[in-house]
């Protein structure tokens, strides 16, 4: 998988998307936002992204600094696709001249590498492309089965794995999720935060769990299920496991 070649290519595809709307459309995949917003939020991430690599930075209180200084962004979305053409370059700029071993800071405690920003960037311009078309009132574009498998991965792996500092995970139920010939065996439940209430997450489910709920589809509509994107798929099991299912997916991927 290129990833800079496939993180040049969506967001180019985003870009001219969102050119042709007017910058209020709201983006239904990312409620709250419109057109101007999503544009604005891949040119301040890959900006982002693109110092912490191109600076070294490795510390939370420095990652904090060029977080707090991203490029102040004209209103129009015309204005500001020179400046988001600028930040995927220096981006993937950088990305061809690192190793995925090379340390850098990462808001993933176990993986401070530049590795990890590679893979987290190529979903981030995956999916943010499909959010583009959705908001166009498109049919998204096709996502390569490699990359869907990858954005599927990440999710299960990442996305719904966090899990802040002393708090632990209560198990609903274990999901197998699958499509062509691919498995994910997923233990899929919740956290208390700071109120007590349950923050649906996921983990990876030990060796030789028994599934309670099984999900199947296309491997890129799983991918698009998966990241809050759409997608058709099929869940069936118990009513535990599959309400806890389904109560992850609304929580959503902003």
């Amino acid at each position: 998988m290129d990833a800079t070649s496939l993180i040049t290519r969506e967001s180019d595809r985003l870009a001219s998307v969102l050119a042709s709307l007017d910058p209020t459309t709201p983006c239904p995949s990312c409620p709250g936002w419109t057109a101007r917003d999503l544009i604005a939020h891949l040119t301040q991430v890959h900006h982002f992204w693109a110092t912490v690599l191109a600076e070294d930075i490795r510390s939370d209180e420095d990652a904090s600094r060029v977080e707090d200084s991203p490029p102040e962004l004209p209103e129009s979305i015309d204005e500001i696709l020179p400046v988001r053409a600028a930040a995927t370059r220096a981006l993937t700029a950088a990305l061809d001249h690192l190793g995925d071993a090379e340390p850098r800071w990462s808001w993933w405690p176990a993986d401070q590498t530049v590795g990890f920003t590679r893979r987290m960037q190529v979903c981030e311009a995956v999916m943010h492309r499909v959010d583009a078309e959705l908001a166009a009132g498109l049919d998204p574009s096709p996502i390569d089965r490699e990359v869907a498998a990858h954005c599927l991965s990440h999710c299960v792996d990442v996305m719904w794995g966090w899990l802040p500092g002393g708090a632990s995970h209560t198990s609903r139920g274990i999901a197998r999720i699958e499509s062509d010939g691919q498995e994910w065996f997923i233990d899929v439940g919740d956290y208390p935060d700071s109120s007590g209430a349950p923050v649906p997450r996921a983990e990876r489910a030990a060796e030789g769990a028994e599934p309670t709920v099984e999900i199947a589809g296309d491997l890129e509509e799983l991918a698009r299920w998966a990241w809050g994107r759409g997608g058709q798929v099929m869940i069936t099991g118990d009513n535990t496991g599959v309400a806890a299912m389904e109560r992850l997916i609304a929580a959503g991927i902003q």
